[in-house]
């Protein structure tokens, strides 16, 4: 089975990209299905017809869904939410508000991508194709699994005894909503789930994402700084998918900036994922609204290629922690030790390899320290980050760059 992932800005065409892929799949004889995480859904449209919260038909071997976000927070989270509900109204919150608090952060997003687990164990399908929330939306289920893990690992095995011995008894004395066995077996059944679609999502043989992107400034820097929280969770990137260039045809007369500013990003999105493999889509002649031109769209997206295979393996970039530091691995093939030089500035790390230039996003956790070392040995670049610890009153310490 193939699970892929579009991931892009709001407004690059990822639903364009991601709905001509699944129709590409289907007409070699894949079994596809394409769902919609987002929660304002515009698969339909791009099919230019009707969806539904299950399965539809399109097209022999193509099945297109647009999930119900609450119907199904209802089905994996409902005896949650009941219970977060009406703990939260007993503190004294609307009912209505304390409802949609219960939800945390991320569910809504996650909720829809737990349908890839379904379709996993059932084996309807061989691909199955995400076309993603906007990015921001859509990182957020990143680090759920990793909240929810904190929360079972501490509070399941004691809260659920302790629950059982308090509720008879605050049952008689208050009206506190004490969680319940049926509240416990919720959350550990979700829990079994998310460590069931992670194994699956970071499984590289299987799964990987694939950033869509215009050449423009804004949509980089945000692709910039999805791929490099994708390959802080272990996600693979296969792909970068640069949509909408204008074609040489195109009268020079009146596009002639934008057909500049174009090859400059376009420059800059080879140095900033290289050496991932990049597929660019000009600017159709029509919109890409149904059948006819989504076939159009995946003719110039992969000629002859088969959009299911995995077109880059291996992380790029890796991040861990190291007994006080943490540890930028780079993956920098053909390269000469003395040909490279780094650069940081504030979020930003920018490395050079000769006239070659690629800048990289820092996450959240390092951005404020300093690169303290840098070894490149056997293709691979390691690059420390000394992990400030905080002094009595508040001062700050570190070690010299090296």
């Amino acid at each position: 089975m193939r699970v892929i992932l579009y991931m892009g800005k709001g407004g690059v065409g990822k639903t364009s990209v991601a709905a001509a892929t699944a129709l590409r799949s289907a007409q070699l004889g894949y079994r596809t299905i394409i769902l919609s995480t987002d929660s304002a859904h515009s698969l339909a449209d791009s099919f230019d017809l009707a969806l539904g919260s299950e399965p539809q038909p399109i097209l022999p071997n193509l099945w297109g869904q647009e999930p119900e976000v609450s119907r199904t927070i209802g089905a994996r989270w409902g005896t949650v939410q009941e219970w977060m509900s009406a703990l939260l109204a007993w503190r004294g919150m609307d009912e209505m508000v304390a409802s949609e608090m219960a939800i945390l952060p991320g569910m809504e997003e996650l909720a829809n991508l737990l349908y890839i687990i379904d379709y996993s164990r059932s084996g309807k399908y061989d691909v199955i194709i995400v076309d993603c929330a906007p990015t921001g939306e859509t990182l957020r289920f990143l680090a759920f699994p990793e909240v929810l893990h904190w929360w079972m690992d501490r509070m399941f095995p004691i809260g659920r005894k302790a629950a059982s011995l308090v509720h008879p008894l605050v049952s008689r004395l208050t009206s506190i909503p004490v969680p319940d066995d049926e509240v416990f077996a919720s959350v550990e059944s979700l829990f079994s789930e998310l460590d069931e679609i992670q194994s699956l999502l970071t499984n590289q043989d299987e799964a990987s994402v694939r950033l869509v992107v215009n050449p423009e400034k804004m949509v980089i820097k945000e692709a910039q700084r999805t791929f490099t929280y994708l390959n802080l969770y272990g996600y693979l990137t296969d792909l970068i998918i640069c949509n909408r260039l204008i074609p040489d045809k195109v009268d020079d007369r009146y596009f002639s900036f934008w057909k500049k500013s174009q090859s400059q990003y376009s420059t800059m999105i080879e140095e900033s994922f290289a050496p991932l493999p990049i597929s660019s889509v000009p600017l159709l002649e029509q919109e890409v609204v149904g059948i006819p031109m989504l076939k159009v769209m995946a003719d110039a997206l992969y000629g002859g290629d088969d959009p299911t295979k995995v077109f880059f393996r291996g992380q790029i970039q890796q991040f861990h922690e190291e007994d006080e530091h943490y540890i930028l691995t780079l993956a920098l093939p053909f390269t000469e030790k003395g040909d490279i030089s780094l650069v940081q500035n504030g979020d930003e790390l920018i490395i050079r390899v000769g006239n070659f230039k690629r800048n990289i996003i820092l996450p959240r956790a390092l951005v404020g320290l300093a690169a303290t070392e840098a070894r490149f040995d056997r293709g691979r670049l390691r690059i420390q980050f000394y992990q400030r610890e905080e002094k009595k009153g508040g001062e700050k310490h570190g070690r010299e760059a090296l």
